[in-house]
């Protein structure tokens, strides 16, 4: 479990990471401290042992005030005839000078051992280990070389003479010092590892717990809360986008689901009073014996009232199938105004039985529609301009193609519609004149199929309304030059 967290696999990643880096780092640190410590040693030895070669020679001291002479190259006369290339004697003294360097009470951890050319010992401090091998001699050079006997560091270098001249100290101090110092190196290592992984686990505690609230928003949501929101601090990095963008989500689910709760209550209420005619009807007709016209006269209401029933169900499954694309569209091209005029000419006897004069300024605009759903938009709205328009009223129809769009326009000259109705007049059962009922076949389903069936055409509708004026309906389809 610990392995899937997210935390714990940037932690183990953050620590391994660390590790890496500090063991490089100590290896690295060490092993240059280790390469000068012997490198420090390695220039003492050399120096004592170039006046031991000296001394072996039988020459003065060196000057060490200019530092010690190169690798390999004594400060003697070359070889040649003369009194330096005899035999030299197997006794040779060391003057106080040199003496110095290497001290016999054993205070001095630097110590000489001579070889002389038939590899029998010379002579040595009385504080050198008494197994000191002679070095090989590497193909007969004069070179300086330094060598490690656990912990003693020794230089020794060959004379022309085969002569082997050697100087060591004990190291073992040193590598004591070491071990300390990587002892320390450990420990601040391990402190920095500590304050790496304590800063790492407060960084990934503070970059997951935007996570861990939106998994707890979500729960609590997907528990039925659908009111409940993610709460971040910061919204301008990638969690606060994401935690905006499920907020946006989770408020678009609340009101669908309102809406949808509200669309069932509505159409319960809806069917709840034909319903109850039904039974009404039923029951009265079944409550004694009626003659045949008494009976007519139920069955008649009883067709009615189902009739209405089935134009309420229609309208319903054909919004929804409109509002999930379902419905069939057989878009094609067609004049705008023909379409219009034809749904005028049929609705001409419904304006003048309640005193209205319908007046058409009706203008070609080339539309890509389907005919039949767009016949079904233009006479919902001419219906509500007759219905809700005042006594010896107008209604105006224009059509016009207009920045690639046909247009249709139609406006009453009603009562008008509020200002605070404005936003719900597309809404499902909603009626901006509350007197009106299902008597006169208004279910406020008319404007959400327009609009529904507007925009599945790839259109837009909307509407303005002054109260006492009137209201205009506007409808934008594609033009079929753009589609």
């Amino acid at each position: 479990m610990i392995i899937k967290s997210i935390r714990w696999r940037l932690q183990l990643w953050l620590g391994f990471l660390l590790i890496c880096v500090l063991s490089g780092f100590g290896v690295a640190v060490y092993q240059l401290q280790r390469i000068n410590q012997l490198k420090q040693i390695d220039d003492e030895l050399q120096r004592r042992l170039a006046a031991l070669d000296h001394a072996v020679r039988g020459g003065a001291p060196p000057d060490f005030s200019r530092g010690p002479p190169p690798y390999g190259r004594p400060d003697f006369p070359p070889p040649g005839p003369g009194p330096e290339m005899h035999l030299r004697p197997r006794e040779f003294r060391i003057s106080p000078e040199v003496s110095n360097l290497f001290d016999d009470t054993g205070t001095n951890a630097f110590y000489f051992v001579v070889w002389s050319r038939d590899r029998t010992l010379l002579k040595s401090s009385t504080n050198a280990p008494g197994d000191v091998p002679l070095p090989d001699r590497r193909s007969g050079n004069t070179l300086t070389h330094t060598r490690l006997r656990k912990t003693l560091r020794e230089a020794f270098h060959y004379t022309e003479l085969g002569d082997c001249v050697l100087a060591g100290r004990s190291i073992m101090a040193d590598l004591s010092a070491l071990r300390r110092f990587s002892l320390w190196l450990l420990a601040a290592g391990g402190t920095v590892l500590a304050f790496g992984l304590g800063g790492g686990w407060w960084l990934t505690t503070r970059a997951i717990r935007p996570v861990e609230e939106i998994s707890a928003a979500a729960s609590r949501i997907s528990a039925g809360n659908l009111s409940e929101r993610i709460s971040v601090a910061e919204t301008e990095n990638e969690l606060g986008r994401l935690a905006g963008v499920l907020n946006s989500t989770f408020a678009r689910l609340d009101a669908a689901f309102a809406q949808q709760r509200q669309f069932t209550a509505d159409a319960s209420h809806e069917l709840r009073t034909p319903l109850a005619v039904l039974i009404s009807e039923a029951q009265t007709a079944l409550a004694r014996a009626r003659s045949a016209a008494e009976y007519r006269d139920t069955v008649e209401a009883c067709l009615d009232t189902a009739q209405e029933m089935r134009r309420l169900t229609e309208s319903l499954l054909e919004l929804a199938r409109l509002e999930a694309g379902h419905e069939q569209c057989h878009r094609a091209r067609l004049d705008l105004a023909e379409q219009t005029r034809a749904c005028v000419e049929r609705l001409r006897s419904l304006a003048a039985e309640r005193g209205l004069q319908i007046h058409c300024d009706l203008a070609p605009a080339d539309a890509f529609s389907d005919g039949d759903r767009l016949d079904r938009v233009v006479s919902n709205l001419l219906i509500n301009a007759i219905h809700y328009n005042k006594p010896n009223g107008e209604v105006r129809v224009l059509t016009r193609a207009e920045n690639g769009a046909a247009v249709l326009t139609i406006a009453d000259t009603g009562r008008g519609i509020a200002a605070e109705q404005m936003p719900h007049i597309f809404e499902r059962f909603y009626r901006a004149d509350k007197s009106r009922s299902r008597a006169d076949g208004h279910f406020g389903l008319g404007l959400a199929i327009c609009k529904a069936i507007v925009e599945a055409d790839g259109g837009s509708i909307e509407a303005s309304s002054q109260p006492g004026i009137g209201t205009t309906f506007i409808v934008r389809l594609p033009s079929a030059r753009h589609a």
